[in-house]
């Protein structure tokens, strides 16, 4: 063979592995109108790229982030992923009181990405707070809210962005009530209702979606008389009627609940945007991968369907709650805020999930490129034989660390103490970095090489999320390897 074949024959190998690459790469599909909420309140985030190229591998087309982190938004540059940015609640009062702030914060966090050297990204709308009215906040946001949306607005239109940049902000369910708990006695809740009407008005004259969050499994966790198949959408759970109209599903009655109370407010047409909605896999009797799996498949199809509900049928718009599981956020409504993650902490596969809608029982793609820490672990010392000491030990290591796979119904429900005291100093020693110093407890603690896991409890290795290696591989690196590979044989 003559080396113009040779070369023809690795010319045709390069280009036969770049063509496989890319078909990967856009093969995935998920439902129109599907976006994931990207969190990032874990003491070892997943490199922002690593994330990228998941939702691509995925499908996903569209990302809703909590704030705007100049690292997680370059990241998407040039990706055409559409992206929600997002104001966190203790700015708020900075952008009410000064339109200057306003003016500096958009130049910094959506002109610098839409005219960006490396890549535009594709940022669609700004969330200025986040669920501001919550009962549980106390009022604390409500008159900040409206100010600052005014003046974020603003600095975007003064920037030229107003009919590619919308306002808008993620509001919690709870902002509208029904005493009798049937949708068509729905309206705003009486404390904010002048605030509520300035938002909508806000909303209407700026063309923005009304943006909610909806949680069927809250209402099943805060109300043990909550019918369990309600919360779900294969119709299992019987109807409820009202006004004629029947309802199978609590999303169902959620979201017309909040059609009537934009028919009372005056805004009966406005757009509606699901902000989050999701399941939880832990940390609550009724968090585990199953009802997952069976929560977001019948959500899956109901959108891919385009049944939307009775009173606002058609396709929805929704972003699913949450992309991984984040061991930082507060736990104060319940262990499961730890879970809500669709893929683990470290990107890996919970459940199966059909992003596209059909109901297919397929495995998502998982994080690709993640370096681990060592497989070492930090567990109770066998040698220990008075286990007086080990409830404060216990209790010290989960004030530090996340142990909200411990207590009845979680993963790690049917561990004795000594096993419990175990996986709490294991999650102290990796939060920590494997730090030699965090694996001691006075003397009570050992390092293993053997991992401890039992059955459905996990003991994690914690990800390195420091280090310049965490880099998907990308189809240069392929045609790199293929290139050496062809010259080192070849000559």
């Amino acid at each position: 063979m003559t080396l113009v074949e040779f070369c023809m024959w690795g010319f045709y190998l390069i280009l036969m592995l770049a063509q496989h690459q890319f078909q990967d790469a856009q093969g995935a599909e998920s439902v129109p109108g599907l976006g994931i909420n990207w969190g990032a309140l874990a003491s070892h985030p997943l490199n922002p790229n690593i994330v990228v190229n998941m939702l691509k591998d995925n499908g996903i087309k569209k990302v809703k982030l909590f704030d705007a982190d100049p690292w997680t938004v370059g990241a998407l540059a040039g990706t055409d992923i559409e992206v929600m940015v997002g104001i966190p609640n203790d700015q708020l009062i900075k952008f009410a009181a000064s339109s200057h702030s306003a003016d500096d914060w958009v130049k910094a966090n959506i002109t610098k990405h839409l005219h960006g050297r490396h890549g535009v990204v594709n940022i669609r709308y700004v969330s200025v707070g986040n669920e501001p009215f919550m009962k549980a906040y106390n009022g604390a946001y409500v008159e900040i809210t409206f100010p600052a949306m005014q003046n974020i607005h603003r600095a975007i239109d003064k920037a030229g962005l107003a009919d590619t940049v919308k306002v808008t902000t993620a509001l919690n369910a709870d902002v509208y009530e029904s005493p009798s708990n049937n949708p068509s006695d729905g309206d705003f809740r009486t404390d904010i209702r002048d605030a509520m009407q300035q938002v909508l008005s806000f909303l209407h004259e700026t063309n923005s979606p009304f943006l909610v969050n909806i949680y069927p499994f809250l209402s099943l966790y805060q109300n043990d008389n909550f019918p369990v198949e309600f919360a779900f959408f294969d119709g299992q759970g019987g109807t409820v009627e009202d006004k004629d109209v029947e309802y199978s599903n609590a999303l169902d009655a959620n979201l017309d609940t909040l059609v009537w109370s934009l028919r009372k407010a005056g805004y009966p047409d406005m757009r509606i945007v699901v902000g989050e909605i999701g399941w939880p896999t832990d940390g609550d009797k009724n968090a585990n991968n199953k009802n997952a799996k069976r929560f977001f498949q019948g959500l899956l199809k109901k959108m891919a369907k385009k049944q939307g509900s009775p009173l606002r049928p058609g396709a929805l718009e929704m972003y699913l709650f949450s992309l991984s599981d984040e061991n930082m956020k507060s736990i104060e409504p319940g262990k499961f805020e730890r879970h809500w993650g669709i893929f683990g902490y470290d990107g890996s596969v919970k459940f199966p999930i059909d992003f596209s809608g059909q109901g297919q029982d397929k495995w998502p793609v998982a994080a690709k490129g993640v370096v681990y820490q060592d497989r070492i672990w930090c567990i109770l010392n066998p040698d220990v034989k008075n286990l007086s000491l080990l409830p404060s030990a216990l209790d010290y290591a989960c004030a530090a660390a996340d142990c909200t796979s411990l207590g009845f119904g979680c993963s790690c429900d049917n561990l004795d103490l000594a096993t419990n005291a175990s996986y709490a100093f294991n999650q102290y020693f990796q939060t920590r970095d494997q730090s030699v110093q965090a694996c001691n407890f006075n003397g009570l603690a050992t390092i293993v090489k053997q991992d401890p896991s039992r059955g459905s409890c996990i003991f994690p290795i914690e990800i390195d999320s420091s280090r310049d290696m965490l880099r998907p591989i990308h189809t240069l690196g392929t045609l790199s390897i293929a290139f050496a590979f062809f010259f080192i044989t070849f000559t």
